[in-house]
């Protein structure tokens, strides 16, 4: 079976491909010259291929580089070129809150190119998946360099709300599934083994790296100035709008209702020290190289 892979130069699209032989998959990125609303490319791209993985998507808006050209056009292209180009099956990662009306430009487009698979007539698998980490991720990567910079964290809003980290590896094992029609005709719910609050996450990853951090409440308002001002400042945020979003709501159950995994797809491995382990980046902390000016 041959499988096209968008978004493959990704975090979670680089995972996927190391799954295969690279003989049967195609990598579909801005890195292999193709952009993601070119339907004639992308046609091009998917012959031969029986399934198309959709993993491509941003958290954070650049230039032309948008939630609606990347997500909803995208998502657009990417179905009418699998028609053109004969394949099957469309399997897609989502994000687990994404839903309609909502006021955020990421969880409203994400749900839109949600209804563009669903509507599509092709056979599909959708995941909404929560906060995914391993090695290259933005939770663990970020965490851990923080928490080197200053000793200090702030959790966004003076209520938590929980998340369930996935493992990379675990997500991926789902992907695979549906790539093998495990899931046929669905839109499922993907959330980790382990619910627990974001200073609890933060303290785990503190005690792997060997530092002491104190955790304290900010309010949400202050967290997304932050995200601002880092998304205008770094190279890779510190924090991204779109996920400030989803830290202020929580990332434990999906939104609208949505079906959860059968138990046989289900990932259950806990956010213990072997995980953050895995995930963990070059120590050190965060510096001039982080910052958008920087060579």
């Amino acid at each position: 079976m041959r499988i096209a892979i968008t978004g493959g130069s990704g975090f979670v699209g680089r995972h996927l491909a190391e799954r295969f032989d690279a003989a049967d998959i195609v990598t579909v990125s801005r890195r292999t010259g193709v952009n993601i609303d070119d339907v004639d490319a992308l046609t091009a791209a998917f012959e031969g291929c029986e399934v198309v993985a959709h993993c491509a998507g941003i958290n954070r808006e650049i230039g032309e580089q948008t939630y609606r050209r990347v997500h909803v056009d995208g998502t657009r292209a990417v179905v009418e070129a699998a028609k053109r180009a004969g394949v099957t099956r469309i399997v897609m990662l989502s994000f687990l809150r994404a839903r309609p009306n909502c006021g955020s430009p990421y969880h409203e487009s994400k749900w839109a190119a949600e209804e563009l698979v669903r509507s599509s007539g092709l056979d599909y698998t959708i995941l909404k998946a929560g906060m995914i980490y391993g090695r290259g991720d933005h939770l663990v990567d970020h965490v851990s360099h923080s928490v080197q910079t200053l000793p200090l964290f702030a959790t966004v809003g003076f209520r938590e709300k929980t998340i369930r980290p996935i493992p990379v590896g675990e997500l991926v094992d789902v992907l695979v599934a549906s790539i093998d029609g495990g899931l046929p005709s669905s839109t499922v719910a993907v959330t980790g083994g382990e619910e627990l609050m974001l200073s609890e996450v933060v303290c785990r990853v503190a005690n792997a790296v060997g530092r002491r951090v104190a955790v304290v409440p900010a309010p949400v308002w202050f967290i997304r100035t932050v995200a601002q001002l880092t998304e205008w400042t770094m190279k890779v945020p510190l924090v991204a709008k779109a996920q400030a979003r989803m830290l202020a709501e929580g990332v434990s159950e999906a939104a609208p209702p949505t079906p959860d995994l059968p138990d046989e797809f289900r990932p259950t491995l806990p956010f213990d020290i072997e995980q953050i382990e895995a995930a963990l980046p070059p120590r050190g902390g965060f510096g001039i190289r982080d910052l958008r000016f920087a060579r």
